[in-house]
């Protein structure tokens, strides 16, 4: 016996409604943000900053591949790590697909991490991932843009522009800023139970796996 609130179509309709001004609103006010967001000042990038890459060592303003706009996924891997991060691993699982339409828009997408580039390969290949991702190993890039310390790496997305040959910093989310690029959350926040995390885990993404370690990955048909 359900302890959820039941009612009638009627009543649920009249609810449903209700519950529509509310999202109608936030979708206004995320709009407002995204203009807010896109009228931050611009840093420029004075350092020379170089990135290992499968066509070689190439600049920060190289990475673009030719588009003005560039979006940086600050990828958990470092020089001593043996796999990547569970919780960027679950994220990045969303970004092939999202990439050939983003790429329409003048933006170029990829991740750095500062592990080997050999390390990246290895485990892109396990992963079956297609997106570009290059070490920034030997520079200060991640450092500098505040995802590694001497205590470890952390992930983040950065963006910047590039205009006139200059590259400028506009952008950096870190933490649940970074939930944006979640599909996954996206279609649970619409399910009937949610996330269904235990809260009182110190975090609620425990049961993130990576894709190929989950014990039941079978697919009901229809």
């Amino acid at each position: 016996m359900t302890t959820h609130t039941v009612k009638t179509r009627e009543e649920w309709v009249a609810a449903r409604r209700e519950l529509l001004e509310a999202e109608k609103k936030l979708t206004r006010r995320s709009d407002e943000l995204a203009r807010q967001r896109q009228a931050l000042p611009w840093v420029r990038i004075e350092k020379q900053y170089r990135f290992e890459t499968a066509e070689g060592t190439k600049t920060l303003a190289e990475l673009f591949a030719g588009r003005s706009q560039l979006l940086v996924y600050h990828f958990m891997l470092g020089p001593d790590d043996s796999e990547g991060c569970v919780g960027c691993s679950f994220l990045a699982d969303h970004l092939d697909g999202a990439i050939v339409h983003v790429n329409q828009r003048d933006v170029t997408v990829l991740c750095v991490s500062r592990a080997t580039l050999e390390q990246l390969d290895a485990y892109k290949r396990r992963m079956g991932w297609r997106f570009d991702w290059v070490s920034s190993l030997g520079s200060d890039f991640n450092f500098d843009f505040d995802v590694s310390s001497d205590t470890g790496e952390s992930p983040g997305l950065s963006a910047f522009v590039l205009e006139d040959e200059v590259v400028y910093h506009t952008y950096s989310t870190f933490n649940r800023g970074l939930e944006i690029l979640d599909g996954a959350y996206q279609l649970l926040d619409r399910a009937p139970r949610g996330r269904n995390e235990d809260e009182s885990l110190p975090h609620p993404g425990s049961w993130w796996r990576r894709h190929d370690e989950y014990e039941n990955t079978s697919r009901s048909t229809v």
